[in-house]
């Protein structure tokens, strides 16, 4: 993959009001269906006082994406699909939006919903901390004591994640390393070891483990 795969690097929430109307916009990742129905069913549930909770999701990237969207009482076509519009124009996925509003007294029309909708959009795009998804490999490692320190080191110098460590009388640690440097790292416990140990790896799955800085959107 050659381009940057983009998802939430966790939640956030922004507030705007226009015309006297509050539009409460709330995110997420969610890396299934069925956790974005829970964050949507979450968020509905906290603002159960709110005229419309307007919900938006993306699962997954690319040819592969699930989508879904709903104007939850708006007039048709004035909330849910441009809202999603603006979400699928940014490049992230795997996230769940909320558009929580509360009805001022002033109606806004049809263009002034569809604005007010899609800068709500904006707005928590802008605001949302981001990650790059990355292959990763899970792997582990049965280690001697003397070489504990040295590959610990070596591992957080790779930008691994130590997942666990066991203490017996051996050590066993099990990491998280993108894909990309496990070769290398691989390599650096060969040369370290003089060639006795290598990683194991047990699964291959994405995780977001690199921040993205910046505005993405």
């Amino acid at each position: 993959m050659n381009e940057k795969i983009l998802v939430p690097a966790g939640r956030a929430q922004v507030e705007l009001k226009i015309k006297n109307s509050r539009f409460v916009t709330s995110a997420a990742p969610v890396f299934s269906v069925e956790e974005a129905r829970a964050f949507l069913d979450e968020i509905r549930g906290r603002y159960d006082d709110a005229t419309h909770n307007v919900p938006v999701y993306i699962i997954g990237h690319g040819a592969t994406t699930v989508t879904h969207c709903s104007d939850d009482g708006e007039p048709s076509g004035t909330a849910g699909r441009p809202a999603l519009a603006v979400l699928q124009g940014s490049g992230l996925g795997d996230i769940a939006v909320v558009i929580t509003r509360y009805f001022g007294g002033t109606k806004l029309g049809t263009g002034g919903l569809v604005r007010a909708y899609s800068d709500s959009m904006r707005e928590i795009l802008s605001a949302l901390p981001k990650a790059e998804k990355v292959l990763c490999h899970t792997c582990r490692v049965i280690l001697p004591y003397s070489l504990y320190e040295p590959v610990k080191h070596m591992v957080e110098e790779s930008r691994a994640v130590v997942l666990d460590e066991k203490f017996t009388d051996q050590v066993l640690l099990k990491i998280q390393v993108a894909a990309k440097v496990f070769e290398t790292l691989q390599s650096e416990l060969g040369e370290l070891s003089r060639g006795s140990l290598q990683f194991e790896v047990e699964k291959e799955n994405f995780f977001a483990l690199s921040p993205v800085h910046g505005k993405q959107t």
